[in-house]
């Protein structure tokens, strides 16, 4: 998913934190594939990496400005 920037300096920052949120939500799927199975140790390595992309989501997120924040959360979710 590509989500353009309002100011273009912010670019690089906008496509990392919507790269990061990517594979949060698809972690996040295969977690709780794990989980609906009963696969504790799939659930635990697909959490973890939940934990680390979401965690690099909202550093880069504190990056930005309010308005692209709102940008990508308006976007990523239509």
């Amino acid at each position: 998913m590509q989500i353009k920037a309002r100011n273009p300096k912010h670019q690089s920052k906008v496509n990392k934190a919507v790269k990061y949120l990517t594979a949060y939500y698809q972690a996040n799927t295969k977690r709780d594939h794990a989980d609906d199975e009963g696969n504790q140790k799939e659930y635990k390595k697909y959490d973890k990496v939940c934990q680390n992309t979401f965690d690099k989501y909202l550093e880069l997120l504190e990056e930005l400005p309010k308005g692209e924040q709102h940008n990508i959360e308006k976007q990523y979710h239509k």
